[in-house]
């Protein structure tokens, strides 16, 4: 199996909620490896390509004015399956229908203030990869707790 690289994004609301270190603890003690990671003040350019199916949706300036109140915390994580792994640890989109145990189920009661963003397809993880991150600041490198993570025929 080889390993795929995914983009989470830790939304305004985690920042403000001081939860940052809280999502990316979780993340690692699964065994997802940190492959980038970086703060940054999104703007509206951004936003309208990373939104773009939802440019033209009545509620887009709302979700528009909250991914800029804060900066947000961009993350590429790396490991087995990650963007199936991250969707997962993540949870549905409406923290009120997430299940507890899952990151927007313990932190979230709202569809918007959802804590994270995850890639949904590994299309979708390589183009976000790339808005977000400038190829120099993802890093290759093998952490020493793989063998610890995965059995040696999983990567």
């Amino acid at each position: 199996m080889a390993l795929e690289k995914t983009l989470v994004l830790l939304k305004p609301c985690t920042v403000q909620r001081a939860l940052c270190g809280e999502v990316i603890n979780r993340f690692e003690k699964k065994g997802l490896r940190i492959a980038g990671m970086k703060m940054m003040q999104l703007d509206e350019a951004i936003l309208r390509e990373h939104y773009a199916h939802l440019v033209d949706r009545p509620f887009f300036p709302t979700l528009r004015d909250s991914m800029m109140a804060t900066p947000v915390v961009a993350l590429a994580l790396e490991g087995v399956d990650a963007i199936e792994v991250v969707r997962q640890m993540a949870g549905p989109t409406n923290g009120r229908k997430a299940l507890p145990g899952t990151i927007r189920g313990d932190y979230s009661v709202s569809g918007q203030q959802n804590i994270v963003h995850a890639s949904d397809g590994p299309e979708t993880a390589a183009a976000e990869l790339k808005r977000f991150f400038r190829d120099e600041e993802i890093f290759e490198w093998t952490s020493p707790m793989r063998v610890a993570v995965y059995a040696s025929d999983e990567c």
